[in-house]
């Protein structure tokens, strides 16, 4: 299901035009942010402002339609951040050149892994938007 331009929109300006899990910018990217299904639609997700979070290509791929990921400290199985009901300083910050996210919880450490958040493509990237300014976001 196509989500609405209207929606689309909402949940863009709502999210300040950055992916919900890495906060990649779509300024910084320029990549078209997509429109992620928190709760993916395979599990019942509906397609409502408060399932609906920006998100960028790599995290939206990597996430598909994921709810839980590996813990790595814990090998335990967790629920993935929920952008809707969790906030993000919760469960991440960024290391001291604002270039890895850290995981702070089971649910960050899970999100991070599942979602390839610090791969090496983005992370080389980030240290170019460090070097320039523009991140990490506040």
């Amino acid at each position: 299901m196509r989500v609405p331009a209207a929606l689309r929109e909402s949940v863009l300006l709502r999210d300040n035009y950055r992916c919900a899990y890495c906060l990649t910018s779509q300024e910084n990217s320029g990549q078209r942010l997509q429109i992620d299904h928190i709760i993916p639609r395979a599990h019942g997700g509906m397609t409502t402002l408060d399932n609906l979070s920006a998100c960028c290509a790599s995290c939206n791929s990597h996430k598909a339609a994921r709810l839980f990921g590996l813990d790595p400290a814990s090998d335990n199985a967790v629920q993935l951040f929920h952008p809707g009901q969790q906030a993000w300083r919760d469960h991440f910050a960024w290391d001291e050149n604002g270039t890895l996210i850290i995981g702070l919880s089971t649910v960050g450490r899970a999100t991070i892994a599942a979602l390839e958040m610090n791969n090496d493509t983005i992370v080389w990237a980030r240290r170019r938007w460090v070097e320039a300014g523009w991140h990490p976001p506040s």
